[in-house]
């Protein structure tokens, strides 16, 4: 998948839509508070390309047509994902975000923490405009579930014998959730039948899934001026994931003390520190596939919905998840 194509592409499918969502956003992030307004101001600013409104829509349009409650829910999606952003600043400590500064970083955390809660409200002010309290109660089981995931990382950080499948459930929770959230309103708002319902969940789900891998990966080895982000933070949280996990699995006693010793004691200089050890290893390699695994996972999902643009452009987004950090 190469940007500037599957944007046209994006563009030429659910265009107007996705323009329609954006004015709803952008109307409902307005303050008469001048300094909630400067805030909100500043946070559009961290949003990249929209995946999760271009997830939903284009779910939509796959599963049986874009509705005007599929704008609303586009808007409130990116909400709660942009609600999600700030918090999880405040919890990495970081500094930079799509190479500006973030809010607890501009501001002070006590800011961050309530203008996160402020967005987590609002999107279900907006949700409650529906005609029915389904989307309402979707939503906030699914929000619930996202804060588990991130509670239960707090809880394992340090924990240097963290499991794939502990690791797993973090991430289903604090990232995939999300995701799947937009496949099953997508198609749910659609009218789709419940067996597609379930199949976008899935797709979602498995390409959240493969995006927080690829994440995770970009966090060990990426670069900071290309992401536009702190990156690291998982090493200086002691967060354990998953090229670290195979690492430590695969290497000998002697290398497992010494990489121990090195993430017991995290600073600037970890992941070099770390690098020869990844380079004898199939950590990486491992990585990729399990990711590859589930984009391709998220692929046959689409194989219940007809072979439409907006099929293509979800099979080309799943795709892209393994890609971008391999």
């Amino acid at each position: 998948m190469q940007g500037v194509p599957v944007l046209t592409a994006v563009e030429q499918a659910i265009g107007s839509e996705l323009l329609e969502a954006e004015q709803v956003l952008a109307e409902e992030l307005q303050s008469e508070n001048p300094y909630v307004s400067d805030i909100l101001q500043h946070s559009t600013r961290f949003r990249g390309k929209r995946l999760r409104p271009m997830l939903l829509l284009l779910t939509a349009k796959a599963s049986g047509g874009i509705r005007n409650d599929h704008k609303i829910l586009a808007a409130v999606v990116e909400m709660i994902h942009l609600a999600t952003l700030v918090h999880d600043d405040v919890l990495d400590e970081a500094e930079t975000r799509r190479h500006v500064a973030t809010v607890n970083s501009r501001w002070n955390n006590e800011t961050s923490v309530l203008f996160g809660d402020y967005l987590f409200t609002h999107s279900f002010h907006l949700a409650s405009s529906l005609d029915t309290t389904y989307a309402c109660r979707r939503i906030g089981w699914s929000t619930n579930i996202v804060c588990g995931g991130e509670l239960s990382q707090i809880k394992e950080r340090g924990n240097l014998d963290l499991t794939e499948e502990a690791y797993f459930r973090i991430i289903d929770g604090k990232t995939a959730e999300l995701t799947a959230l937009c496949g099953h309103l997508g198609a749910r708002y659609a009218q789709a039948s419940p067996e597609v319902v379930v199949a976008m969940e899935q797709y979602g789900r498995s390409l959240g899934l493969a995006f927080q891998i690829a994440d995770d990966v970009l966090d060990l080895m990426g670069s900071e001026g290309k992401t536009g982000k702190s990156l690291g933070s998982d090493l200086t949280k002691q967060k354990l994931t998953l090229p670290l996990i195979r690492l430590l699995s695969t290497v000998s006693e002697k290398e497992s003390i010494e990489i121990r010793q090195i993430l017991s004691h995290p600073d600037e200089t970890t992941r070099s520190q770390l690098s020869p050890y990844f380079e004898r290893s199939d950590a990486f390699e491992y990585t990729q596939e399990r990711a590859k695994s589930l984009s391709d996972d998220a692929r046959r999902q689409l194989e219940l919905v007809p072979m439409t643009p907006a099929r293509k452009i979800l099979a080309e987004i799943a795709e892209f998840a393994v890609q971008r950090s391999f």
